[in-house]
């Protein structure tokens, strides 16, 4: 681990929540796996949702990333996008130790509509939908909305399902329900 010891924190902890769970793993075990100690570990936390939000916002960063790399590569082209979008979704279910979607897997854990962690889930999914939105945008669709809010919920699926089967087989899915949803 380098980089800045709120990194090295929010490091331990994104490997450490995925594989074992957020209510699982206790603060104690993120401080030792930093190799740090409580008092640094508030100094920059004032608690353990905070870190479990530092966790899934980095998770967000490093999805949004990709989808925005997907779009660009692209190039306006919205089956190319979703090709390229299930072509990462097939490589990310066959890593070891894919768990699925840490979004869905924190909203889970983290049932209350108002918690941080919740909100976080939330502004995550709403980034999403609006992504989804703008690729489908070329396409001059009669509810551009309401397929995004399709094409999220094959998302969800297709995380879920890369959790269970064959990155392969999920890639395939998700670009096929993606062209049935969009008519393409």
């Amino acid at each position: 681990m380098t980089g800045s010891m709120r990194d090295r924190l929010v490091d331990a902890a994104t490997e450490l929540f995925y594989a074992d769970g957020l209510r699982a793993v206790s603060v104690d075990k993120v401080i030792e796996r930093a190799r740090t100690t409580k008092v640094t570990f508030y100094r920059h936390f004032k608690s353990k949702d905070d870190l479990v939000v530092a966790h899934l916002q980095r998770r967000a960063e490093q999805e949004r990333e990709g989808i925005t790399a997907a779009v660009e590569r692209a190039g306006g082209d919205p089956d190319r996008a979703f090709q390229l979008i299930s072509e990462a979704l097939g490589t990310m279910a066959c890593e070891p130790g894919f768990r699925g979607c840490p979004f869905i897997n924190a909203a889970a854990e983290y049932p209350e509509p108002t918690s941080s962690v919740r909100r976080t889930v939330d502004a995550h999914r709403a980034w999403c939908k609006a992504a989804f939105a703008r690729i489908v945008e070329p396409l001059q669709l009669a509810d551009p909305d309401g397929v995004a809010d399709d094409l999220m919920l094959i998302r969800d699926g297709a995380m879920v399902a890369g959790y269970l089967d064959a990155g392969e087989a999920v890639a395939a899915s998700f670009l096929r329900s993606c062209r049935a949803v969009t008519g393409r």
